[in-house]
């Protein structure tokens, strides 16, 4: 019944969402559980692609790791840097961060 046209709507799906977030939301939370989103969504397409298309199961699976341990990294800096946001404007709302110029 899953198909590969199945697994790549969804995953279209959520990019699309995630793609949306980052356009339309002016928080840096939203923002950064938008790219998430993103993320999720091309893991999902090398998953996808791992089942239906790849003779080696454990190729799609490396680079997931692989996207999971990026996506950790980028939260733990993007945390930082928004803690550090906050606690210079005391907003963490985007529209204000022009202010960092140098």
């Amino acid at each position: 019944m899953n198909s590969l046209t199945t697994y790549l709507l969804i995953a279209a799906m959520l990019f699309t969402i995630g793609l949306f977030g980052v356009l339309r939301r002016r928080s840096l939370i939203a923002m950064l559980i938008s790219i998430e989103l993103m993320l999720n969504a091309a893991s999902i397409n090398f998953l996808a692609f791992t089942k239906f298309v790849s003779p080696d199961p454990a190729t799609g699976q490396i680079y997931v790791l692989l996207i999971m341990g990026v996506a950790a990294a980028e939260v733990a800096i993007a945390l930082a840097i928004i803690i550090s946001l906050y606690r210079w404007l005391r907003t963490i709302d985007i529209e204000r961060a022009d202010r960092l110029r140098g």
